[in-house]
């Protein structure tokens, strides 16, 4: 039985649903104790529980202290194997942060979730940037990943819905192509006017191609009813990404500029992916082998290399003008 420190580094939800994964892939069992102890409101909330259940559902783990606000989980994980899952937090908590526990899980015996919640909310990337740039890139080593938005959530409802299928797989090494790419953007709401779409996609899209030369294709996304109000916005090039929420009284046209200027920064910044990307593909770094680089050691990026490390996987990181990891 390892034992995980979940208020070490980060501290957050991030060490938890890695810890998980990274239970169910190597068959260790694990404890996490003084879970998001920093935090305002310490412990579990409904979206980790759900985490937790994904990734469980995939391995027929047996758990326990998995309760609202519990500051400490047994996971003791069975056989990966295929499973059909529906998860529902029952609140407006991030789906791209719960399928970020299970697709790593999944890529190993293949199956399908279906996720209820929130597909953009604050502090969590958003289904777009997962679809857009983090799934491209395991699609790139081998990956079969299909994500499927069926409806929009916006916090505080919920109400989002995606499935996710994916088939078995061994990826080949996680490598970046040294190409130059194109710009892509989808602005997308739900419960609102359809020109807020188009006014945030045009904001996006004349700034990114004044400024970085690329020409730009937008996907315009409004959905007329869900249970939830909201809008968003999800630019990139290549394996670097950015994003914007909006929110009441917030001009479109501010939330497809915020978007972009992200997108501008990270571009201009040196390494392949973005420094958020770091960090979320370190997993498969360790699973698959590869290489990458970013301009940031981002502090989600250190607390997943050190809990890499505790679960036997070590990932080298080179830092210079450019932080460079590669397994």
């Amino acid at each position: 039985m390892l034992t995980v420190d979940g208020s070490h580094l980060e501290g957050g939800g991030q060490i938890l649903r890695l810890a998980v994964a990274l239970s169910a892939i190597s068959t260790t069992p694990v404890t996490v104790t003084r879970i998001r102890q920093n935090r305002d409101k310490p412990g579990l909330a409904p979206q980790h529980i759900a985490a937790v259940r994904a990734v469980a559902g995939a391995c027929d783990a047996e758990c326990t202290g998995l309760s609202l606000r519990s500051s400490e989980i047994t996971f003791t994980p069975g056989r990966l194997r295929r499973a059909d899952l529906e998860i529902d937090p029952g609140t407006a908590g991030s789906i791209p942060l719960i399928l970020q526990a299970w697709l790593p899980v999944a890529l190993h015996a293949g199956g399908s979730i279906m996720v209820t919640g929130g597909t953009e909310v604050v502090w969590s990337p958003t289904i777009d940037y997962l679809d857009r740039v983090l799934a491209p890139v395991l699609r790139r080593a081998g990956a079969s990943i299909e994500i499927e938005v069926l409806e929009r959530g916006y916090y505080p409802q919920g109400g989002g819905r995606v499935r996710v299928r994916v088939e078995p797989a061994r990826p080949g090494p996680i490598v970046i192509p040294d190409e130059e790419p194109g710009c892509g953007i989808v602005s997308c709401s739900a419960g609102l006017p359809g020109h807020v779409v188009e006014r945030q996609a045009a904001a996006a899209r004349t700034l990114l191609e004044s400024d970085l030369g690329l020409s730009c294709t937008p996907t315009l996304d409004p959905r007329e009813g869900g249970a939830s109000t909201g809008s968003s916005v999800t630019a990139w090039s290549g394996a670097k990404g950015a994003v914007a929420l909006g929110k009441r009284g917030l001009p479109a046209e501010k939330v497809g500029r915020a978007a972009a200027q992200a997108l501008i920064e990270e571009c201009r910044s040196p390494g392949t992916v973005d420094v958020r990307l770091a960090d979320q593909l370190l997993v498969y770094l360790a699973c698959y082998g590869g290489e990458y680089s970013t301009h940031t050691l981002s502090m989600h990026a250190k607390t997943a290399r050190h809990l890499l490390l505790e679960f036997g996987y070590e990932i080298r990181c080179r830092e210079n003008d450019i932080v460079e990891f590669s397994a």
